[in-house]
């Protein structure tokens, strides 16, 4: 595995994609976006148009996330295709753009913040039709960096265009997010505990 660093808008000079990635067989869903895209404020929404399609949690279906149990959420980027903003046909493919990303709520990123991925990801090749045969990238992030607190439904990434961090592209998908007062594991444990002590006591009332 690749040694993890921290992306920050300061690196040294890219190497190629090639050699700073490894390639990794898997199996990558689309991107399930139930929601509707929310408001955005009327710089972040110019400076960040909503052109990226990506998958949060590519192997969960619910894209599910325990503030209190993980330490990590991935992140598929996929390829897309949209008009700029020149009225030009644009291709976004991830495995060719510098690794300059973050995730979290749209409030963190909207504010500058959000997590920074830990290395410089992984480029998944596809093994079936359902992808169109185009390779995704597979990021990691830091969970407790993401700026979410619990009851989100939609989480975000940002591409950032250059290391001024000022414009780029945005993405997002339905999200389950669990609160870390109280983990999804632990509620059940305390679930559990408190049936079993029910159980227990009714057969002891006999």
């Amino acid at each position: 595995m690749k040694p993890t660093q921290s992306m920050t808008s300061d690196d040294g000079p890219e190497s190629t994609p090639s050699t700073r990635r490894r390639f990794l067989k898997g199996t990558l869903g689309a991107a399930a976006t139930v929601a509707a895209v929310p408001s955005l404020s009327g710089i972040a929404a110019a400076h960040f148009p909503t052109e990226l399609s990506i998958d949060i949690q590519p192997e969960n279906a619910e894209n599910f996330i325990d503030l209190g149990d993980h330490d990590t959420v991935t992140v598929a980027v996929q390829q897309s295709e949209f008009v700029d903003g020149d009225g030009e046909s644009e291709t976004f493919d991830p495995t060719e753009r510098d690794v300059r990303y973050r995730f979290g709520s749209r409030l963190a990123l909207e504010d500058g913040g959000g997590a920074r991925p830990v290395d410089d990801g992984e480029v998944r090749q596809p093994e079936d039709d359902s992808e169109g045969g185009q390779e995704s990238l597979v990021l990691t992030f830091p969970v407790d960096e993401t700026g979410l607190d619990g009851g989100e439904e939609t989480a975000w990434l940002y591409w950032e265009r250059d290391e001024s961090g000022d414009h780029g592209y945005a993405g997002f998908d339905s999200v389950r997010v669990y609160g870390n007062d109280l983990s999804g594991r632990t509620l059940i444990e305390q679930l559990q505990q408190v049936l079993e002590g029910d159980t227990a006591n009714g057969s002891g009332s006999d």
